[in-house]
């Protein structure tokens, strides 16, 4: 493998009730990424169970587990064996009654580098993260791995550009956002196409802004909600370069593995043609620190 490329493997995935059956299948998935030549291997978000904040329950948070923990030891097997990297999102119990929604980054050797907790929790219909994670508290980082720095935002970090900024501005080669995102089926037909462009254009515009690349990594299927409509969560994991032209995509409906190589000639071209960096004007950002300007 030439030092100027890595290569991303993105799995889109059914994720159903048994979480030990979903473990089982992202071990799978990770050891079939690794022999299609992925070196980076990204999995959804919460990929342990369906979707559960789509209502309130106090029983859900049984779900959660401490990091580290036997999940994590499991996930940090699954990289050594398979000699890749592994970002893994999960329900992190910090203490009973506090739970992050966390990003887990494992080393090709198994060593789990780091973790990432989600900064921007939204409390949407069918999306009530609010009612179960406490907003991260460890801020934006990358993670220097084997075969590329890397930095991991989750799902709803998507719509924000300051934390693609931060992330980037300390050495991300690409970002990687593990998303869980779908449709509610009654705006379907309505706002569908407008819902699922805006959040692929958002996420590619912040590769342009900061002349890296992009993987979401979503799940997909039908999940229903306690008491009614349920979600189509609609797939469509993508890489994107740092102009954001996509690389690939995911269909709407079917698990796949996406494996991506990646061109750090690329990032370098990129970046010394559009030189944004360069012309930010740092000494004038300040009102962006204030939750409206005054």
């Amino acid at each position: 493998m030439a030092a100027n490329e890595f290569v991303l493997g993105l799995v889109q995935m059914r994720c159903g009730t048994d979480p030990a059956a979903n473990m089982d299948k992202v071990v799978g998935k990770i050891r079939e990424a690794a022999r299609q030549g992925a070196q980076i291997v990204c999995l959804p978000e919460l990929f342990l169970s369906p979707y559960f904040c789509n209502t309130h329950d106090l029983k859900l948070f049984d779900l959660a587990e401490p990091i580290p923990g036997p999940r994590t030891e499991t996930l940090s097997k699954a990289a050594k064996d398979a000699g890749v990297v592994v970002v893994a999102s999960l329900f992190e119990q910090r203490m009973v009654g506090m739970c992050h929604n966390t990003a887990a980054v494992f080393d090709s050797d198994g060593t789990m580098l780091g973790l990432y907790r989600k900064m921007h929790i939204p409390h949407d219909p069918l999306f009530y993260e609010k009612y179960y994670f406490r907003p991260g508290d460890l801020g934006f980082q990358v993670f220097p791995t084997k075969f590329g720095t890397i930095g991991t935002l989750v799902c709803w970090d998507q719509w924000f550009p300051e934390g693609a900024r931060a992330t980037a501005l300390k050495g991300a080669e690409v970002l990687l956002y593990p998303t869980a995102i779908g449709w509610h089926p009654k705006e379907k037909a309505e706002f569908g196409t407008q819902q699922h462009d805006a959040w692929e254009t958002i996420q590619r515009s912040h590769g342009i802004a900061n002349g890296c690349y992009v993987a979401a990594v979503n799940r997909v299927g039908f999940e229903p909600s306690p008491g009614g409509e349920g979600l189509d969560f609609w797939g469509a994991s993508f890489v994107s370069d740092p102009f954001g032209v996509v690389l690939a995509r995911g269909s709407h409906t079917e698990e796949e593995l996406l494996i991506v190589p990646c061109s750090r000639e690329r990032v370098a071209d990129v970046r010394r043609n559009w030189p944004f960096f360069r012309d930010r004007r740092t000494d004038a950002y300040g009102d962006l620190t204030k939750a409206a300007a005054d």
